[in-house]
């Protein structure tokens, strides 16, 4: 009885109303009396009380509330009798007044142990299955639902001596004890109960009460009159749910499962939602919504608007946790901020981009006119293939920033992307977004910072690309810069097709020589030479001085910097072609006088060379060195480096030998290879020079070229170390002040060379008077602005002959 009366003090928590039955119910306050219900004395005809949620078995105990007014007139009058009822589940739980049809045919005998009124007005009854029956006829249904009944008996025989039943009946313990373990909302007392069932029959029904399996299938397990079959039913349900309950164990520790993949999943989402619904709402449902509403006020082609919509279908299928979530995000992120077909609208007034780049850029004529030509077709055409644009010239002259003038100038976004040093293809065309860490090529990305599909890309330092085994930038850059390609241009990571040629490219370089042939021929390439120094006043004028004077707080102070200033700043403290080098100088200046000015309070109006000198210091660089040459042998030639034009002296000595040749000034092949030829030719052509060829056996001949560190080569110098060796054999002296530069054959033809504007600029700023040029090098030389090379005389020559009749004295 201390048992029995336990669970009476439970009954309390399992009271439901009968419409929201979810509960364990309980044994009978005496087992026996489940062995015993065939001696029971039951009418042949009862009351119905109809159960929505759930089937009462015999032998089962259950509290119910009971909250229809048929149903309650029921109880009320069945418990002043022999308080034996009907107990019929529903088909539909979800109708509220049941019909005959609404009814199964089979139920469950109940009697009421007890009525409880309720201090709600409710009523509340605990009931005991006693026998299966079924209706054979509805004898009435006001009040409440009466019939006519036929008790049925469960078919037993041989179960007292079969094994496979006993069998069965001891899996059924198990697989419940093993429940019970796994559930931990069941009450603790369920396994001490299951333990103390030992009739079959009973333990059948107390189980099957229990169970999480749908009515149907607890109405099928009722109405089987086999109680084998009964039993092999409910043993299979009983696997079912272990699987559920072990499958809600894993998921709780976190371990993996090797269940039915189907039900996991769907138990997951279910647990999701819940969770989601919990925390406020699903994170990646709001993700999703916000991605497609961006998407639907997109302008892109049918492909990408295809694979977007795919993109987004896969989205939803996938947790915010899994690592392929963010892969997926961040692909179609991209292609939302990629814009497909939004650009800014250029600008064709011509007389304003000429303005602009008249402004931003002293000289540069030949560009600004490329320029304003483009800018021409586009206003009448509507329409044209964008140019790809490469400046080469030496470092500080401004390609660069020509671009974002140019880009000011056509009212473009302005994008730079720095080629120096790369080495990785996949900067250019992007990673493939299965790996970790993946990301679009550079070029998508400065688009889709820019905003806009048709902005102006510098590609700064293009020569300066390198390669290796991750492959080859330059190759990759071939799609991106050919108008007839880059329509197309297929980036890794974006998987997608994407239009380039809307993109103005400019490409900035050094040197022609370190860009690829294939690279270089889709390229228009248009040469930047070097400032002269009137040039270079002019820059330092307009941008140089009042940027620096910003820079140091001088902008309000009126400092005049005459032109003459400029001139020694850039004469006897610089030597570059372009401006970078005079910024500095400028630079180091305007913190001088902003030291005075914050010392003394006050400035001198006018900044003079004195001045200047005690700033900077003694002049580094002098033109005296190259305006003399006292002995014979030195000559004085012309060269182009990376940095511009340059004075380059080739000296030569004779000695006591055997007629070898020697070279030093660490010199390129091509430059050995000149001087061999120059002395050959000179041997071939020694009486005509008044040389006597004896000496070529007699003597040695060492040509050397000063800054030896400085690695040199290239076929320009062939005249100048022609004319040094002719002048040492001869004992002539070459001309002062006088320059020189050409290639020179076995023939002693004199053949042309390039960077002429840069030499020339270099011959003038170091002083030189006079320039023997090769005359095919005539039309170069007229490209240049006369007032720069004022004072400069200037001889064309076709052969070896012209040059010593000119340069030796």
């Amino acid at each position: 009885m201390t048992l029995d009366r336990k669970i009476m003090k439970r009954t309390d928590f399992f009271l439901q109303p009968e419409d929201e039955m979810e509960f364990m119910p309980i044994i009978p306050l005496n087992e026996e009396e489940s062995e015993n219900e065939e001696n029971i004395t039951i009418p042949t005809d009862l009351p119905l009380l109809p159960l929505r949620n759930t089937v009462l078995f015999p032998g089962v105990v259950l509290p119910i509330t009971v909250g229809r007014d048929r149903s309650i007139k029921a109880v009320n009058d069945v418990y002043k009798t022999d308080k034996l009822i009907g107990v019929i589940a529903q088909k539909d739980s979800s109708v509220e007044e049941p019909g005959i049809n609404d009814l199964e045919k089979k139920g469950t005998v109940a009697r009421i142990i007890k009525l409880i009124k309720m201090p709600d007005g409710g009523t509340t009854i605990i009931i005991q299955g006693r026998k299966r029956f079924e209706i054979e006829q509805i004898v009435s249904e006001d009040p409440y639902f009466r019939a006519a009944i036929r008790l049925l008996t469960d078919d037993k025989i041989g179960v007292g001596d079969d094994q496979h039943f006993a069998a069965t009946v001891s899996s059924i313990k198990d697989l419940a004890s093993q429940i019970i373990l796994l559930s931990p909302n069941m009450p603790s007392e369920a396994s001490v109960i299951l333990k103390n069932i030992e009739n079959p029959s009973f333990l059948i029904h107390f189980v099957s009460s229990n169970i999480s399996s749908d009515l149907k299938e607890k109405q099928e397990l009722l109405e089987l009159d086999d109680l084998k079959l009964r039993a092999e039913k409910l043993m299979h349900l009983l696997n079912r749910e272990l699987q559920f309950a072990e499958l809600k164990n894993q998921l709780t520790t976190r371990t993996k499962t090797e269940l039915d993949k189907q039900q996991k999943e769907y138990f997951l989402q279910q647990q999701l939602k819940s969770i989601k619904e919990e925390l406020g709402g699903d994170v990646n449902e709001r993700e999703v919504k916000e991605m497609q509403k961006k998407a639907e006020a997109k302008k892109w082609p049918e492909a990408a608007k295809e694979a977007f919509k795919k993109g987004i279908e896969k989205l939803e299928r996938m947790h915010v946790s899994t690592p392929d979530y963010s892969v997926v995000y961040n692909h179609l992120d991209l292609m939302l901020e990629l814009p497909w077909d939004e650009g800014t609208i250029d600008s064709y007034d011509l007389a304003k981009a000429k303005k602009i780049l008249d402004r931003d850029h002293y000289g540069m004529n030949k560009i600004k006119e490329r320029l304003l030509e483009y800018l021409a077709v586009l206003k009448l055409k509507g329409d044209m293939k964008s140019p790809i644009l490469c400046f080469v010239g030496p470092p500080g002259i401004g390609k660069t920033s020509l671009g974002r003038s140019i880009a000011s100038a056509l009212n473009r976004k302005y994008v730079r992307l720095s080629l120096g040093g790369m080495h990785d293809e996949s900067e250019i065309r992007g990673h493939r977004k299965t790996y970790i860490g993946a990301m679009p090529g550079r070029i998508l990305q400065s688009i889709r910072k820019a905003k806009s599909n048709n902005p102006v890309i510098i590609l700064d330092e293009v020569d300066k690309v390198g390669n290796d085994f991750r492959g080859d930038p330059s190759s990759a850059l071939l799609e991106v810069l050919d108008p007839e390609q880059n329509h197309a241009f297929y980036d890794n990571y974006l998987e997608l097709e994407y239009d380039l040629s809307k993109v103005l490219f400019i490409a900035t370089a050094n040197d022609l020589q370190h860009i690829q042939p294939a690279l270089r021929d889709r390229l228009e390439i248009i040469d930047l030479n070097g400032y002269a120094v009137e040039e270079k006043i002019q820059i330092a004028r307009r941008h140089l001085v009042p940027k620096q004077k910003e820079l140091h707080g001088l902008k309000n102070l009126n400092i005049r910097i005459s032109d003459a200033v400029l001139e020694k700043i850039i004469e006897d403290y610089t030597r570059e072609s372009g401006v970078r080098e005079l910024d500095r100088q400028l630079a180091s200046i305007m913190r001088s006088l902003t030291k005075e000015y914050v010392i003394k309070g006050k400035l001198k109006p006018t900044l003079s060379i004195k001045d200047v000198e005690k700033i900077l210091g003694k002049p580094r660089y002098t033109n005296d060195l190259y305006k003399i040459a006292n002995m014979p042998g030195v000559a004085v030639g012309l060269a182009w480096t990376y940095v511009g034009g340059d004075i380059l002296f080739i000296e030569t000595s004779q000695s006591d030998g055997k007629g070898e040749l020697k070279l030093t000034g660490n010199l390129g092949n091509v430059m050995k290879e000149s001087a061999s030829t120059a002395l050959t030719y000179l041997q071939a052509n020694a009486r005509k020079y008044g040389i006597d060829p004896e000496l070529f056996q007699k003597k040695n001949i060492h040509v050397h070229v000063p800054e030896g560190a400085v690695p040199k080569d290239g076929p320009s110098a062939g005249i100048t170390m022609m004319t040094s060796i002719a002048s040492a054999l001869t004992g002539r002296k070459v001309k002062p002040y006088l320059a020189m530069t050409g290639e020179i054959t076995l023939r002693g033809q004199v053949l042309p060379v390039g960077g002429i504007k840069e030499k020339v600029l270099a011959a003038k700023r170091a002083g030189m008077r006079e320039i023997i040029l090769c005359w095919q090098n005539e039309k170069d030389v007229q490209e240049i602005n006369s007032d720069f090379i004022k004072g400069i005389k200037f001889y064309y020559v076709k052969n070896m002959h012209q040059v010593l009749d000119i340069g030796l004295v």
